[in-house]
């Protein structure tokens, strides 16, 4: 049997919590909406907007999941309080599928599209993160379903509903624009080290501008 935690040892984790998280064991599934049924001969990732070509760009199935495999070991921070710390996630850089297809040089956001019209905007410099990634894989694992197959994207500095579930590509942009869960009350930007979970604690500068 396992030896019960220390005290110095459950501070040590809570040490690396956000403020307002808690330590989560597991990895629950929350998500809005259905799971999409996966048709690998329709699937395809695009990346579209303002592209430094003006051109979209487009992998099938078979050619995305040939990208370079990176693997990334961070952290995931629910806006509902849990957090997974040290999780290993495999997939596609973010920085890759920028260097393949990248923004032109005007552009400063990106809107990440997903299944159903979901969507999600980031800031250009935290899309460009080298720990952002279209997540294919977690602890050397094909994801599940529910967890987001065939790609997710995982942002581990902010909270994790700014990385979607069944990604299906990205628009450049060169002014902010809301996603789906930023239009329904969620910050803007959604540091879970400043506890930036709703738009009300937005200040100036943290949204579009109106």
């Amino acid at each position: 049997m396992g030896q019960p935690e220390r005290p110095e040892q459950r501070e040590a984790v809570q040490s690396e919590l956000p403020p307002g998280q808690r330590l989560q064991r597991g990895w629950p599934v929350t998500h809005y909406g259905p799971v999409p049924r996966f048709k690998p001969e329709r699937w395809e990732f695009r990346v579209f907007g303002a592209t430094a070509d003006g051109d979209k760009h487009c992998w099938n199935h078979e050619e995305f999941t040939a990208l370079p495999f990176a693997t990334v070991v961070a952290d995931l921070h629910c806006v509902t309080k849990f957090s997974m710390l040290g999780a290993e996630w495999g997939g596609v850089l973010a920085r890759t599928v920028a260097e393949l297809a990248p923004p032109a040089p005007d552009a400063t956001h990106v809107m990440v599209w997903a299944e159903y019209g979901f969507s999600s905007n980031l800031r250009l410099e935290d899309f460009l993160s080298d720990r952002t990634v279209f997540a294919t894989h977690k602890g050397g694992e094909l994801l599940t379903a529910e967890h987001g197959f065939p790609v997710r994207l995982v942002v581990p500095h902010l909270y994790a509903w700014k990385g979607p579930k069944w990604v299906r590509g990205i628009e450049y942009m060169t002014a902010d624009r809301r996603g789906f869960w930023e239009e329904r009350g969620y910050h803007n930007i959604g540091d879970p080290w400043r506890e930036q979970r709703y738009s009300y604690q937005e200040e100036p500068g943290d949204g579009p501008e109106l």
